[in-house]
C-alpha cells in the first residue's frame, strides 16, 4: 500500500464517541506528505481518569476546542480517496463512526486497513502486537505513545512496512 492515511484518535472516557484528540498522516507514493493534529472536545464532556492517565489530556485541554463536525471538515479534503489505516482499526472506526451518529452526519463508509492484524498475521514472534513494538519491531521509535498524532505516525509507518 503506498498511498493512505493513518489516523489515530484518543478518547475522553468509555464511550466512543467521545473523542479528544485525532492524528492523521498522509502517505502518498509511500512517503509522509502532510500531517494533521488537533485537539477535540467530546461528546459527553468528561474525562474519566483512566482515559486521562493513558494520553494525559484533560477537561482543561480540551474546553475550548473546537466540536468534532468543525475538525473533521478539515481532515475530510486531505483524506479524500484515500483508505484509512490504523492499529486496531475496529477501535477507531467504531469512535469515527460513533461521532458522526453523534453529529447525525452521514457516514462515508471508509474504508479501513487494521495494521493490528497484519502483525499479528506477519510477525507472530512477537511478545505482543501493541503498537509500540510492532513500531519498533519495523524500525520506528514510539517517543509520545498515546499522543493521536504519534501513534498515526507510528501506524503510518508500520504500514509502510507491512502492508
Amino acid at each position: 500500500m503506498r498511498d493512505f492515511a493513518a489516523i489515530d484518535f484518543e478518547t475522553a472516557n468509555h464511550e466512543r464517541s467521545s473523542v479528544c484528540s485525532v492524528g492523521v498522516v498522509i502517505v502518498r507514493d509511500a512517503v509522509i506528505v502532510d500531517t494533521f493534529y488537533s485537539l477535540i472536545q467530546p461528546e459527553p464532556n468528561y474525562y474519566n481518569y483512566w482515559c486521562s492517565q493513558v494520553h494525559g489530556l484533560c477537561c482543561a485541554d480540551t474546553d475550548s476546542a473546537p466540536v468534532f463536525p468543525f475538525v473533521w471538515a478539515q481532515i475530510e479534503p486531505l483524506i479524500e480517496g484515500l483508505p484509512l489505516v490504523a492499529h486496531n482499526c475496529r477501535f477507531d472506526e467504531s469512535c469515527l463512526r460513533a461521532a458522526f451518529r453523534t453529529y447525525q452526519m452521514d457516514y462515508p463508509d471508509y474504508e479501513f486497513h487494521d495494521t493490528l492484524t497484519a502483525a499479528r498475521r506477519l510477525m507472530p514472534e512477537l511478545e505482543n502486537h501493541q503498537l509500540h513494538t510492532v513500531a519498533a519491531a519495523c524500525g520506528y521509535d514510539l517517543r509520545n505513545h498515546h499522543h493521536a498524532l504519534a501513534d498515526a505516525e507510528a501506524c503510518a509507518w508500520i504500514a509502510r512496512e507491512i502492508l
